[in-house]
């Protein structure tokens, strides 16, 4: 009757998955023989049909061929064994879906929401033959399908961070409901159950799966379940199961049934509705069998008969079995989780119709951000977000300005959304954790706690596989940010600067060298030695050299000069000297003019460092970055040996070298020996505010700011369509400028001519004013001199000798009376003091 058939499944309900819930965690060929055993020792008591086992495929195998070889119907309720195994003699039927069911299902899902691509997530190998019609399906169509194993360990993080470094949005998982709330809950540390990942599970013990510390609004997790909460039976199954549950003294709630207390409910309905059919047309007998004798169950090929034909509505369905004993003519209830429970969204039916309900999963791509308000996450930094000064004097987003609040206030304007901005809690950019999970804005975004990330946001390959970024709205490098270090102001003597001391003394030996190889030159040349008046018959043996030591010694000087003097070389030798003179002159005057005008007019900037690779070769300036920023990612995955040792040096450097702050790393290049590794548009405005700091060298790497936003965000579109509008009206440049111009430093590419000071040339006012100091005093000196020799002489008369080539020296003669005229007289002194000094034509040939 019915009453027995309900007294009958509830205690089936009740006994059998204490029986089986051993077998679960025991090893599979114990589990095995385990089944083989218990089932060989209740045949000989007389069995109608045997149902279950529910905890394993390979337990289910065993059964089903003890079974067919002793012809008794054996009704399964768990999972379809892999690879199906071929039974000669008797067959089974089965409640649990088929294999190629589920794989029907869950490619109708993907179809459904035109997923491009997913990856199958496998705890176990037998998936691949579980999933068979489902891999067959993608490898004939133009998606594609990721497969990845968990490892003996079952830790699923190297997995998911493979998933989430390829973008792979739909996720599938094939394993039990333990080991899926395993990989779920690792996913949501990974910040990977956002909006933009779809999770569809296979357990059919979905329903069980408790996600509440794991699932949020945003979350996209779905499943099947067999359940017909309509069955009239339905509830006191539910309250039926929950006593027992109490009865077991568990202090946990009741998670709710089971699929296999279910199916085996439904199990044992089916049987006794086919025994009491077959009962009416003959008797049914019950025998003792052995697994050891090679006896059969007479009734038990019309049995199985009988079981094929039910028909009936159970806790899980619409109940019927085609000619292979495969469950059809079925439904499964999609259902998505959420805080507090699940949903349901949709039915699949078994001849492969899908019929879904809206869900969050079907996001209309059609949504805008027009009249929706929008949470910015932001980080304080000059000049892309700053405090007013009075801002306690402002609410909300009226505290703040800069380039990015005026760029947010253009992107409002655009797309007529409104906007709230809030700081990053932790303070930071964001830069993975050992643990999968990120920080810093980064961090928010993927856990939803914002909207938008509007700062300078640099955009690199690592956040782009965790979020997604706009189009940059500013293009930059990496640069290195250095104190300005000033050599002395050029000085009152800054004209000696081009030549170091050690040249100039060199000079001066060449001069002295120069004026001595010409003075003896001369006067071992005859060709130097000549008759001032060729003309006088008496003078005839009267000869002169010009180059006296006081000529030689005159002569480089004027050519130095590039004056020239009226002292001209007439011998080869002379010449040489003089030709080789103005040629060291000619490079020494050029190289000197060349070298002048920076010298007089350029401060010299004394920088221990010009690139990259000198501040990696030194270790006496210290040098690092913001700690979890962009530039500290881009040094420690760079594979550039230079950036490396750099590297290397900023992680192991005891005080650490690593910054919180922009405004702090510029307080300690100012303060200390210190090079600072930042943005260039950060490099520049600080430049231009400050002048002590400069730029050195050029930039590490070429990057780009841009607007985060949670990854899948139907927003991205329109964000990067309204900065490239900015962009093209120039309106983002306008912005730039407005706040990166209004430093007090000159640029340092504004080269043009200044005039000089007295600060640059004065040096030579006072070599002009000393050499006219010693001239004066030489005059005055030998004024002196020539009065006091006139003193000592009883007669001092001048005479101007006009006959004498090339004298300008005055004379001072004694008179002495004759009774010639007194030119002749003065003619006949000079022609005494020449012979004197000259040598004969005799002697100079004989030199």
């Amino acid at each position: 009757t019915e009453s027995q058939t309900q007294s009958a499944g509830k205690e089936a309900v009740e006994s059998l998955p204490d029986r089986f819930s051993h077998a679960e965690s025991e090893g599979e060929r114990f589990e095995e023989q385990r089944e083989r055993d218990y089932v060989c020792q209740i045949l000989p008591k007389g069995v109608v049909s045997v149902i279950g086992p529910a905890s394993s495929p390979a337990s289910g195998s065993i059964v089903s061929h003890i079974c067919g070889e002793k012809e008794i119907p054996h009704v399964k309720i768990g999972p379809e064994e892999t690879p199906r195994l071929p039974y000669l003699r008797f067959a089974s039927v089965t409640l649990y879906p088929s294999n190629e069911d589920l794989s029907l299902a869950i490619g109708a899902i993907l179809r459904s929401f035109s997923y491009p691509s997913a990856s199958l997530v496998c705890a176990k190998a037998e998936c691949l033959l579980r999933l068979e019609e489902l891999i067959r399906r993608f490898l004939i169509s133009r998606e594609t399908l990721s497969i990845r194993m968990l490892d003996d360990n079952l830790d699923p993080t190297p997995l998911l961070k493979e998933i989430r470094d390829d973008k792979i949005a739909t996720i599938i998982i094939d394993a039990n409901a333990s080991i899926s709330y395993l990989i779920l809950k690792k996913a949501s540390e990974l910040g990977m159950t956002t909006a933009f990942y779809k999770y569809i599970l296979t357990t059919m013990d979905f329903p069980l799966l408790w996600l509440d510390d794991i699932v949020d609004e945003q979350s996209n997790i779905v499943g099947f379940s067999m359940f017909n909460t309509t069955h009239p039976f339905y509830l006191e199954f539910i309250r039926s199961l929950n006593l027992s549950w109490r009865e077991g003294c568990d202090i946990n709630p009741y998670p709710g049934p089971a699929l296999s207390s279910a199916l085996l409910f439904d199990a044992v309905h089916v049987v006794v509705s086919a025994v009491q059919e077959l009962n009416r047309s003959q008797e049914i007998g019950i025998k003792p069998l052995s697994c050891t004798s090679p006896q059969i169950w007479q009734p038990g090929t019309s049995l199985m008969n009988y079981l094929r034909m039910v028909e009936y509505d159970g806790l899980t369905g619409r109940v019927e079995f085609n000619s292979k004993g495969q469950r059809t003519n079925y439904t499964l209830h999609i259902l998505e989780k959420h805080r507090g429970g699940h949903k349901e969204i949709g039915i699949w039916f078994s001849n492969n119709t899908l019929l879904m309900n809206s869900t969050s999963l079907d996001i209309n791509v059609s949504e805008t951000l027009a009249n929706k308000t929008l949470i910015i996450t932001t980080i304080l930094e000059n000049p892309y977000m700053m405090r007013k000064v009075n801002y306690q004097e402002f609410e909300g987003n009226e505290q703040y300005e800069g380039f990015c609040v005026d760029m947010l206030r253009e992107l409002a304007d655009i797309l007529k959304f409104t906007y709230r901005i809030k700081l990053v809690d932790d303070g930071l950019y964001g830069a993975p954790e050992p643990n999968g999970s990120w920080t810093g804005m980064v961090g928010e975004l993927i856990n939803r706690k914002a909207d938008l990330a509007v700062a300078a946001f640099t955009i690199t390959s690592e956040r782009e596989k965790v979020i997604d970024f706009s189009k940059p709205f500013m293009t930059l490098g990496i640069s290195i940010l250095y104190r300005v270090h000033i050599g002395r102001k050029p000085g009152y003597f800054s004209f000696l600067d081009p030549f170091s001391p050690a040249v100039w003394l060199f000079m001066l030996l060449a001069y002295l060298a120069v004026s001595c190889v010409l003075f003896l030159s001369a006067r071992l040349s005859p060709y130097e030695w000549y008759n001032p008046h060729p003309c006088l018959r008496e003078r005839k043996d009267l000869l002169e050299n010009q180059y006296t030591l006081g000529n030689s010694l005159w002569f480089p000087v004027g050519g130095f000069m590039q004056q020239g003097s009226e002292i001209m070389p007439r011998a080869l030798s002379t010449r040489c000297v003089s030709g080789v003179w103005w040629a060291f002159t000619l490079i020494i005057i050029s190289s000197y003019t060349a070298n002048l005008a920076a010298f007089l007019t350029v401060q010299r900037m004394e920088v221990p460092i010009e690139s990259p690779d000198d501040l990696a070769d030194q270790t006496n300036i210290q040098y690092g970055t913001i700690h979890g920023g962009s530039t500290m990612t881009f040094f420690m995955n760079s594979r550039y040996q230079t950036y490396q040792r750099m590297w290397n040096y900023m992680y192991s450097k005891q005080p650490s070298v690593f910054v919180k702050s922009t405004e702090e790393g510029i307080a300690r290049v100012l303060n200390s020996k210190y090079a600072f590794l930042l943005e260039s548009t950060m490099n520049e405005y600080h430049r231009s505010l400050n002048c002590n700091l400069t730029q050195i060298g050029g930039l590490l790497d070429t990057k780009g700011y841009g607007i985060g936003m949670p990854l899948g965000s139907p927003f991205r579109d329109e964000i990067s369509l309204a900065v490239l509008q900015l962009q093209e009206n120039n309106r983002l440049e306008i912005l730039k400028r407005r706040w990166w111009e209004g430093g007090q430093c000159p640029k340092e590419e504004d080269h043009r001519a200044k005039g000089l000071g007295m600060e640059n040339i004065g040096g030579i006012f006072v070599v002009l004013i000393c050499g006219l100091i010693i001239a004066v005093f030489v005059a005055v000196m030998e004024f002196v001199w020539s009065t006091r020799r006139s003193a000592e002489t009883d007669e001092v008369r001048p005479l101007s000798c006009d006959r004498q080539y090339h004298s300008h020296t005055t004379l001072f003669l004694r008179h002495i009376p004759n009774p010639r005229p007194p030119w002749l007289r003065c003619w006949k002194f000079m022609k005494n003091i020449c012979s004197s000094l000259q040598p004969t034509t005799e002697q100079l040939m004989f030199m």
